[in-house]
């Protein structure tokens, strides 16, 4: 990139080395803006002759364009691309989504240094008009070649960045006591209605069972009927282990279990299986305060109609999961 002194009536289309300030000390232009047509009215009327820009060589790619290019082929789903000042995209969602990052590529491509991404962790939760991710290049060019090369990650192994959309999510919620059917559901579900709120969900199928066996699986079978996204089990006793009352219930009715491990709270469990694509989540303790545990974790890819894998539960980063 060179750096030239150009008179302001042939400046149009070139971007400025510098900021440009009025005689009062008001910035009238900022470094990196690109002149147009009322930008020399102006600097002509604030006496300007010439303007410091910078003048592109053959081997560069402007920053706008760069970020534009690079964002567009790093990221699909429910999304909104932005242009901003300086060589920075932003990625915003147009409606309440999960995102799930290819976290191995999305550091390969941030290793040259003159372009980078940076996000919200993996498997978050974003609402509507939320940013998801900025894309920023370095100041006024990037050469070439780091380009070409971050264009060609994208090609050969896909997006980096998808916002899953999650749409009107049917959440079913089965309660469980061992002496009394609705005492969990007096207990618990003030508590489970703030945490759905925190994901633009709701309660579309509540039940409440005495916890035995035979009585949790009729009342899980019958929710399942219902093909909800997800089936959240909020039980007044712990762990919810394979071998426990809840454990055995699930794989009466054929549930194939995924995930087996310890979240927040010493001694209570979460128990993570699918009955055919619909997650059933067990979590027994988790539900007896309103701050975020695990199941905030693994909510929003489930609402999203993600499989959650036992793998990806296990690397989650949340303090206390144990694999």
């Amino acid at each position: 990139m060179k750096v030239q002194a150009v008179q302001v009536g042939s400046a149009v289309g070139q971007v400025l080395c510098a900021p440009i300030f009025h005689v009062g000390g008001k910035k009238l232009l900022a470094k990196g803006h690109q002149i147009r047509e009322e930008d020399v009215r102006l600097l002509s009327l604030e006496g300007h002759a010439e303007v410091v820009v910078a003048v592109i060589e053959e081997d560069e790619i402007p920053e706008d364009r760069a970020a534009l290019d690079l964002a567009t082929a790093a990221a699909c789903g429910s999304l909104e691309i932005r242009l901003a000042a300086g060589g920075r995209v932003n990625l915003m969602a147009t409606e309440n989504c999960c995102l799930l990052l290819d976290e191995a590529v999305l550091g390969r491509f941030n290793e040259s240094g003159n372009v980078s991404i940076a996000t919200m962790p993996n498997y978050s939760f974003a609402a509507a008009g939320q940013r998801l991710a900025s894309v920023k290049t370095a100041p006024f060019v990037i050469p070439k070649a780091d380009f070409l090369k971050a264009q060609r990650l994208m090609k050969t192994k896909g997006p980096i960045l998808q916002a899953r959309p999650i749409r009107d999510p049917a959440v079913a919620i089965l309660y469980s006591d061992p002496r009394e059917a609705e005492r969990a559901r007096r207990l618990y579900e003030g508590i489970m209605k703030t945490r759905l709120d925190r994901f633009g969900a709701a309660a579309a199928f509540v039940l409440t069972a005495i916890e035995d066996e035979s009585s949790v699986a009729r009342a899980l079978d019958h929710l399942l009927r219902a093909r909800p996204n997800v089936v959240l089990m909020a039980s007044t006793t712990a762990p919810a282990g394979p071998q426990d009352t809840v454990g055995r219930a699930i794989e009466k009715i054929g549930c194939k279990r995924e995930s087996f491990l310890a979240p927040v709270e010493p001694g209570n469990l979460l128990l993570l299986s699918y009955a055919g694509d619909v997650p059933v989540v067990a979590a027994p303790g988790c539900f007896r305060s309103p701050r975020p545990n695990v199941v905030d974790l693994v909510l929003p890819p489930l609402l999203a109609s993600y499989h959650l894998t036992a793998h990806e539960v296990s690397s989650l980063g949340h303090g206390g999961l144990l694999s």
